[in-house]
């Protein structure tokens, strides 16, 4: 596949060439993670099944799950609107997306008041990773999930996993 293919001009790139992805889990529709991709990710992706990602801190292109071994299988892409933002709709390879050892990137819940609020970590680690792999340095007691008040207002927290 060619990354000069004529579908990839549909994208509306960001002036460095890349374009914002959110990655959904297909059945539970948890929103997994956010990363970038540029047209060689995109095109790889759509090639091989798999998410491939542009990473910005390493300038280089990552296939997620290289060295966690928690691939995404891609079953869906969409574009929005606008045309500048890439929709992922995956299944999640041992359900682990972020480098955190949870399911999803999106761990922590606001609780509180513009005043007096502050983030909570709703989600467990669902597995140690090691540096390398795809984890992070270990939590410390602090990161570890706290109970969440509920309120009338609120929902119980989702107790999905976090990808690597």
């Amino acid at each position: 596949m060619s990354i000069s293919a004529k579908w990839l001009n549909k994208v509306k790139w960001d002036e460095v060439g890349l374009v914002p992805v959110i990655t959904q889990e297909v059945g539970s529709n948890d929103v997994l993670m956010f990363a970038w991709m540029n047209r060689e990710a995109l095109a790889r992706t759509v090639e091989i099944g798999q998410a491939v990602y542009w990473s910005r801190s390493r300038k280089k292109l990552w296939h997620k799950g290289e060295e966690s071994g928690h691939f995404q299988k891609v079953h869906e892409i969409r574009l929005d609107c606008d045309e500048d933002v890439v929709l992922l709709k995956v299944e999640q390879v041992a359900g682990i997306a972020c480098h955190t050892g949870r399911h999803s990137c999106f761990f922590q819940k606001f609780e509180g008041s513009a005043d007096n609020g502050e983030w909570q970590t709703v989600e467990a680690v669902i597995k140690e990773l090691a540096p390398g792999a795809g984890g992070a340095p270990a939590e410390s007691k602090a990161d570890k999930p706290k109970r969440v008040r509920k309120s009338a207002a609120s929902k119980p927290a989702d107790t999905d996993k976090t990808p690597s």
